[in-house]
C-alpha cells in the first residue's frame, strides 16, 4: 500500500462524517476567538499538513496556501485556496514553491515525523519562506502534558514538549512571542463538539492548565 493510499485511508477512519462536521464547526469557533488576530486579515497565509482544509478553508486572508502530500486535499479545498501537492521533506519539491508567506499555520502535524531531523528540516522550510517579520503559528500535543494518550494513536511517532520546540525555535532563528504550553485539550475524538462549550473555555484561560494537552506557540522572523 502507498503512503497516500495508507494516511488516506487512516484519516477516512479515524473520524466518522459526522466527527467531521463537528471538527469544522470547533475549527470556525477557534478561528474566531483565537487563531484570527494571530493571523490579521491581510496575510499571505500557508497551512502545512492540513489536508482536510478546516483551517485555511475558514480563515479571512489576503491569500490562502496548503501544503499536504494528500492529492485529495484539492477535494476539501475552497476554490480560494492554493493547493500545493508536494513533499515537504523533499528539498527538491520544496523548490517548487515560489511564494513568500506572511504566516505560516502548522496544527498536530510535527508528532507525526519520523525524527528529530525531519523536524529541523520542516522548521528550516518555514523559516525560510516567511518574510521578514512574518510569523509561524503551531498547534501541537505536549509530550509533556499528554505523556499517557501520546501514543494512542498509531500514527504518532515523536515526543515534542513546548520546551524542546521553543529551543528549537530559538535555535533556528525565531523570536517567540507567545508560548502558551497549555492549551486545548489534547483530542476531540471520542468527545461530543460543542462550539459554545469551546468559546466559553476560551474566555475561561485558567482552564487550559487543568485540561490542556495542546500547546500554541507562536514565533516570528526577525526584520
Amino acid at each position: 500500500m502507498k503512503q497516500e493510499e495508507y494516511l488516506k485511508k487512516l484519516y477516512s477512519n479515524r473520524f466518522d462524517h459526522k466527527q467531521k462536521r463537528a471538527k469544522i464547526a470547533l475549527w470556525k469557533t477557534l478561528i474566531e476567538e483565537f487563531l484570527q488576530k494571530h493571523l490579521g486579515k491581510d496575510s499571505v497565509t500557508l497551512d502545512i499538513g492540513g489536508g482536510y482544509c478546516e483551517f485555511i478553508n475558514n480563515i479571512k486572508a489576503k491569500e490562502k496556501y496548503l501544503i499536504d502530500i494528500n492529492p485529495d486535499s484539492q477535494t476539501f479545498a475552497n476554490p480560494d485556496v492554493n493547493i500545493l501537492n508536494l513533499d515537504i521533506l523533499n528539498k527538491t519539491e520544496q523548490e517548487k514553491v515560489t511564494e513568500r508567506f506572511d504566516k505560516i499555520f502548522v496544527s498536530n502535524f510535527f508528532e507525526h515525523l519520523n525524527n528529530k531531523e525531519e523536524l529541523v528540516e520542516v522548521l528550516l522550510f518555514c523559516f525560510n519562506y516567511l518574510k521578514p517579520g512574518g510569523a509561524i503559528l503551531i498547534i501541537q500535543p505536549n509530550f509533556k502534558y499528554s505523556v499517557k494518550e501520546y501514543y494512542d494513536f498509531i500514527d504518532h511517532q515523536l515526543p515534542i514538549t513546548h520546551l524542546s520546540l521553543q529551543e528549537l525555535l530559538h535555535t533556528l532563528g525565531f523570536k517567540i512571542d507567545v508560548l502558551i504550553p497549555r492549551f486545548l485539550p489534547y483530542s476531540t475524538k471520542g468527545r461530543p463538539g460543542s462550539p459554545n462549550l469551546l468559546k466559553l473555555y476560551l474566555k475561561l484561560p485558567f482552564l487550559w492548565s487543568f485540561l490542556g494537552g495542546q500547546m500554541f506557540i507562536k514565533a516570528s522572523k526577525p526584520l
